[in-house]
């Protein structure tokens, strides 16, 4: 276990300028900012390292302060893959890390074992990229172009299938369960490298969803499923819920 830490390494990229909640890495969840919280989830994982890509410096010092590693890196980088690469170059430039997990800066209350998880599809050595799902379970999802959907092919009851697509609509059609996409990714570290180094893709511009951009270059996409989709923290109601179900959990030990 103690050689998979050494070779993993998680990275959180972080930037303050959200659209819909500006400022939300330094929202503050329980008394300390959001940007923290997720951090704390990252070493609860016990994967790894745990670096915060910070797009500004109070982001870093935030981190700093609760005795987290943050690297601040250009704020013009185009896209949070962009940032995870940036921080890799510059935490570990030796490349020890072999494996490099991109988890989202907005998901104060992902379950560690769901970071956990995300590693399993690259046990199989033709993945180069791994991500999650969850079954779509309320039925106003399934045609809800917010919820990305995941085309799986998952054979013979295995937990671990390979995507063929990505997609904002409903599908496939017919009989039988649609995937809810997590946006939580594991790379290979030279996956990492190919897919920033390659521009967007076609598909990628018309759907608005970067892992079309993988799977447009012939990577191989694994995907795990869990039994429920982390809860994000994209809007003021969003963080009101996040504080709520905070208060609601029973103190640590």
């Amino acid at each position: 276990m103690s050689s998979e830490r050494e070779q993993t390494i998680v990275v959180i990229p972080a930037r303050m300028a959200s659209t819909r909640l500006p400022g939300k890495p330094l929202a503050l969840i329980d008394g300390v900012p959001m940007i923290v919280q997720v951090w704390r989830r990252g070493v609860e994982a016990g994967v790894g390292r745990v670096v915060v890509a910070a797009a500004e410096s109070e982001i870093a010092e935030a981190v700093r302060a609760a005795g987290g590693e943050a690297v601040e890196t250009d704020p013009a980088l185009p896209s949070g893959s962009d940032r995870v690469q940036a921080a890799l170059d510059a935490v570990d430039p030796q490349g020890r890390a072999k494996t490099v997990i991109n988890l989202q800066g907005d998901l104060p209350l992902i379950d560690p074992a769901t970071i956990r998880a995300v590693l399993g599809p690259l046990a199989r050595a033709e993945i180069d990229i791994a991500t999650l799902v969850a079954e779509i379970v309320e039925p106003h999802e399934r045609t809800d172009p917010n919820v990305v959907k995941a085309i799986v092919s998952f054979s013979d009851g295995s937990p671990v299938g390979r995507a063929l697509y990505f997609t904002r609509a409903m599908a496939p059609t017919g009989e039988g369960p649609l995937y809810h996409h997590i946006g939580l990714y594991a790379y290979r570290r030279s996956a990492l490298a190919r897919f920033v180094a390659l521009p967007p893709s076609p598909l990628e511009r018309r759907e608005k969803l970067e892992q079309l951009r993988a799977l447009e270059a012939g990577m191989t996409i694994g995907v795990a499923r869990v039994d429920a989709v982390p809860y994000g923290v994209d809007t003021p109601a969003d963080l009101e819920r996040a504080r709520a179900d905070f208060a609601r959990r029973p103190p640590s030990a």
